[in-house]
């Protein structure tokens, strides 16, 4: 008999933005899988399994999953945000496609990500075309992250930043910086955005110029403005159109 593998985003924090298809899928869950933060916001119950581990276990998490639904467990593997913004949904087929197991029945239930819930705080600075990029280098050559984020400046998206600072890579997000500096000017607007939805949550609007490394974290998601991004009283959003911005360096000093 073959069970089920459900990915469901839990959101940022707050409980009223968890969706309810996920609840749903939470309250017929037979195991719980994830990162250990993830799972303890999962209430225990008579017939729950909650299974917790570390935050470089994801295709551990994943096979693991498989092989519960093999069993005829219908398993939700837990991720914040959306899963599938990066989260537990990429991991997940990985292990499909190693394992062959593409017979079991998988289901990605979205959520609101963390970029997502820090611009409506903030008012609505990726009104207009952005993109995402996850800072962290764990499984990325950095030269790569570099490259991404010269040419999303020199396209003048809006840019949202996942995973900016961490205790093992202090000095990536002060290089991140630079680079913004460098391809945007010091006046871009830039908004920190830490826990949104939660007890901790803290929102700070500054410039390229003003913006320093410690104001953030790995909870807080950075947006950078595009060139037409403005402030109105306490908010800061980005026009519904645009038109064609130079960059603010020379694009030949990018290999």
């Amino acid at each position: 008999m073959t069970g089920q593998v459900s990915v469901a985003g839990l959101g940022p924090g707050h409980e009223a933005q968890i969706t309810p298809e996920v609840s749903a899928a939470l309250a017929g869950a037979t195991d719980v899988l994830g990162y250990i933060p993830y799972v303890a916001r999962i209430a225990p119950r008579p017939g729950l399994v909650l299974h917790a581990s570390d935050n470089r276990e994801e295709l551990g998490r994943a096979r693991a999953a498989l092989d519960l639904a093999a069993q005829g467990r219908r398993v939700v593997i837990v991720s914040s945000g959306d899963p599938g913004v990066f989260a537990m949904a990429s991991a997940l087929f990985e292990a499909v496609e190693a394992t062959g197991r593409t017979d079991i029945d998988i289901r990605i239930l979205p959520g609101i990500t963390a970029m997502l819930a820090a611009a409506a705080r903030a008012g609505a600075p990726l009104g207009h075309d952005f993109c995402a990029i996850n800072l962290s280098d764990n499984l990325k050559p950095a030269a790569l992250v570099e490259h991404r984020l010269r040419h999303a400046a020199r396209g003048d998206f809006a840019m949202a930043f996942y995973n900016p600072r961490s205790a093992s890579r202090p000095d990536g997000f002060g290089r991140a910086l630079q680079i913004l500096r460098e391809e945007c000017g010091p006046g871009r607007l830039v908004v920190f955005a830490r826990a949104v939805s939660t007890p901790e949550e803290r929102l700070a609007i500054t410039t390229l110029a003003e913006a320093r490394p410690e104001m953030a974290d790995m909870r807080t998601v950075v947006l950078v403005g595009n060139s037409h991004t403005r402030r109105v009283g306490g908010w800061v959003y980005a026009p519904r159109s645009a038109t064609v911005s130079a960059p603010a360096s020379d694009p030949e000093g990018d290999a």
